[in-house]
């Protein structure tokens, strides 16, 4: 069965993406089209990346933490990102994760759900451009939250019920083009 994994964006106490993320993932799990799961980047205990070699070039990795991340994420075959705005872009555990690796997250697809006071609509597109240098192509439909809607005094997550119909559009784009690109893949 297709494996997808939600990418939580955060790894600050407190953070939104953890809610967010299982969220998601209730929403895909009523789907029965894939198996979804949360990866929570908190349990990775990544540290800034400092491999001597870019992984485009080796997967000898020397960062003891980056074994485990890079068997997670090649086992995936597609992504959903929660990615939260900092600064207008994405948070710097997101792209320190995302560096780590190069040929684990080649061909496959990844949906977007974003959050922020503009509904992280520019960590988005930021993230996007970092994905199409991967190889992974993001799907049309995105999620956007707001900070001042969408959760309670920041924190408290409490999504309109629109935004239910648009993840599950989002999740049918990913599981097409994730199945699209499975003879990439092998």
């Amino acid at each position: 069965m297709t494996k997808i994994g939600i990418i939580t964006g955060s790894t600050r106490p407190n953070r939104n993406s953890l809610q967010v993320a299982e969220w998601v993932k209730g929403i895909a799990d009523k789907r029965g089209d894939a198996e979804y799961e949360v990866v929570d980047l908190v349990e990775y205990k990544l540290p800034m990346y400092a491999e001597p070699v870019s992984a485009g070039m080796s997967q000898d990795y020397q960062t003891p933490e980056a074994i485990p991340w890079s068997e997670k994420i090649a086992e995936l075959d597609g992504y959903v990102f929660i990615c939260p705005e900092y600064n207008h872009g994405v948070t710097s555990a997101l792209k320190n994760a995302i560096d780590y690796l190069y040929p684990e997250w080649n061909n496959k697809a990844a949906g977007i759900v974003s959050y922020g006071s503009a509904g992280g609509i520019r960590a988005a597109e930021a993230l996007r451009i970092i994905m199409a240098e991967l190889q992974v192509a993001t799907v049309r439909t995105h999620p956007a939250l707001s900070l001042f809607t969408d959760f309670v005094k920041g924190s408290e997550f409490k999504p309109a019920d629109f935004h239910e119909k648009t993840v599950d559009a989002m999740l049918g784009q990913v599981i097409a083009w994730t199945e699209a690109f499975e003879p990439l893949r092998k």
